[in-house]
Order: C-alpha cells, then structure tokens, then sequence
C-alpha cells in the first residue's frame, strides 16, 4: 500500500498559500489560510520589479488606501498589505461566487426581483463610497463578485479617484472607464462629476441585468460614443414601467438632470423590498502599511518560506487512505472503540495496528511504525 505524502505549503508572514484563482498581466491571486486564526482570504501577489518598471507605486498605493477607507458589506475588504525583496501582497476578502457578468453570461438576463436586489447592493455600495469622497469610475458586471450567499461585492478600485483630486472646478479630468459603461460627460473631455458619472453606469448594470445585453453596443466606437452621448437605447418588451421609468432618468446625458442617489433611494420601484445593509462597527482605518511596503525599511518586509505539513499518526493516515476502510478490518464497532480511544492510547493502537495488518506504513519523515 502507497500513501502519499503531503507537500510542504509557502507560508508568507501568517498566511499559507494555496491554489492560484486568478491570473493577470501583473499579478496573480491565491487562496490563502490564516493560520492563526483559520480564516479564508484571498491574496493578491504582484511583482515589485513589474510595479516600479511600469510607474505603478501611485495606482497602486491610492487603490489600496480607497479599499482600506471603505467598510460596507457591498464592498470586497482589504485586510492588510505587506511586502517582501521581490513581491508586494495584498490580502482581501476571499468571494467565492464568481463575477456578476459570468452569472449573466451562463444564464441569461435576471428577474426582475433578482436584478433589483443587485441594483439595491449596488446602489447602497456606491452612496458609502460617495460619502467617503471615492469614485470609483469603472463600475460594471465584471467588477461585482458574488459570494456563497449571493452578497454583491463591489471590487477593482484601480481607477477609482479621490476628492482630494477633484480641481479647483470641483471635477474630474481624467476620462477612463470601460466604453460601454462610461456616462457621455466622461466621454467629452470637459470635466465630470464622478458621482454622476458613477450613477450613469449603475443605470447601464441595470439595463443588462434585466435585459442581458448592453443598451449601447456597436463595433465602431465613434458610432458607440455618439449613441451614448444622445441616450440613444429602447427598451426590451418584459421591462415594467416602473423600471423603465427609473432606467431612464438614470441614463439621463445631462449630468445636471440626471437623477441622483439619494432620489434612486426614494424611488418606488427602488424601494420594492429593500432591505438596508448590516454594518459591523467601523474601526480606526491605518494606511501606514501602504507606504511601508514600498519603502526599503527591512522591519516591514516578509518572507515566502516552505512550512513542512504537520505529522499524523498511524491511526490517522490509514483512515485518510484511499481505497482502504478499517470498517472491514476491525468490524464498525471495533472502529469506533479505536478512535475514543486512540487520543489516550496511541502507542498502543499504533502497535495494534502493524500487528493486525501485517503492513508498514509510512509517514511524513521516513519513519516506519
């Protein structure tokens, strides 16, 4: 009988990695355990040398002081940062239900009722981060994970602004976003107000939730930007009136018209089974790690280091064997006898095991019991 032996795990200061979940340009993400406490996280792994090469560090720090500014049940967490020689991590909340966009994608347009309340997430994430002087600037589907429960997760701040960047106009002068979510303020190089602009593509999510595909969509851009500039879009035939009503408003081309967040909350086809969000109470926020890790200081940084696998004993690795039950062997009640008294005896049970079995079994370290 063969038993295979565990590989050793990299362990960064007191998180041990795992499978890799996401992979980009850039960085990669992983799965990871605190070992002190149990919990799953994920960690974003970047390459310091990519990082400073491409003039990355100001992207990079003002992303994750905006993360760590935001505590709302809507928004992905950032837990800390930290940095070794060669890499930079980020450890965030671990979201296991997959995008919104893969949902829409595999199973087609929402209900109604199931495209509100994402928009109702949505909305109230979106308030939380106005409220704290952030724009987030490249809202859409494939930015909003789901976990287990079904809990909308807004993610990806790498565009997101600042108050304090707003100019002495009191706007935005930097036009990103992705095209077919971008308000037609944004796309005329004047200056914008990121609050508008953020509620225009909250409007476009919720047209392609409900309708499954994009209100604005052409292969030429030029066409694209002047069908977006007029609010040039029709409705699909299963929209309710309500929805329709409150989509358009929202997809209002004049910033200064267009409805804003506090009047989406008081709308009625809005407010249709709205449940306000559960806040945690809200800690000190400290952003000192995020210039910590960027600088050369040696007391901050970390080390990828191999962790061999804890040791087991006999009783344990045989029951974790494949393919081999000591139901059989020992009869079920002899079996449940063992295991009460294996933490007492385990000596003695490790003997009575070669014994009855007649087999050497191999553990982690070369030993033979």
């Amino acid at each position: 009988m063969s038993v295979k032996v565990p590989a050793a795990r990299t362990r960064v200061g007191k998180y041990e990695l795992g499978k890799t979940i996401g992979e980009g340009s850039f960085a990669k993400v992983k799965v990871a355990k605190n070992v002190q406490t149990g919990d799953v996280v994920a960690i974003k792994i970047l390459d310091r040398d990519q990082v400073l090469r491409h003039k990355m560090v100001e992207q990079l720090k003002r992303e994750i002081s905006t993360m760590k500014l935001i505590k709302h049940p809507n928004v992905i967490k950032i837990f800390e940062v930290m940095a070794s020689k060669t890499k930079i991590y980020i450890v965030i909340e671990f979201v296991d239900g997959g995008e919104l966009f893969d949902k829409i994608a595999k199973h087609g347009r929402l209900k109604e009722d199931e495209a509100r309340r994402y928009f109702q997430q949505l909305i109230k994430a979106v308030d939380y981060c106005h409220s704290r002087g952030v724009f987030h600037r490249d809202l859409k589907p494939e930015n909003l994970l789901l976990d287990s429960r079904g809990v909308l997760k807004v993610s990806d701040f790498g565009l997101s602004a600042l108050s304090q960047q707003l100019r002495g106009d009191g706007l935005l002068h930097t036009a990103c976003g992705t095209p077919n979510y971008v308000a037609p303020e944004v796309l005329r190089d004047q200056g914008y107000d990121g609050t508008a602009s953020d509620v225009w593509s909250c409007g476009v999510i919720l047209y392609v939730l409900m309708a499954g595909f994009l209100p604005f969509s052409e292969s030429s851009l030029v066409v694209l930007y002047r069908k977006i500039c007029r609010a040039d879009f029709t409705f699909p035939s299963w929209f309710s009136s309500g929805a329709k009503k409150l989509i358009k408003r929202i997809l209002d081309p004049k910033p200064l018209t267009r409805i804003t967040v506090s009047e989406i909350l008081e709308d009625e086809w809005f407010k249709k089974g709205y449940k306000p969000p559960q806040f945690e109470q809200e800690e000190d926020v400290n952003i000192d790690d995020v210039d910590a890790v960027f600088n050369d200081s040696k007391e901050h940084l970390v080390t990828e280091r191999k962790v061999k696998p804890v040791s087991i004993n006999a009783f344990e690795l045989i029951s974790k064997t494949q393919g081999f039950s000591l139901d059989n062997l020992f009869g079920k009640q002899a079996v449940r006898i063992i295991r009460f008294l294996s933490s007492l005896w385990s000596l003695h049970i490790k003997f009575a095991i070669r014994c009855a079995t007649n087999v050497k079994v191999m553990y982690y370290g070369g030993k033979i019991l």
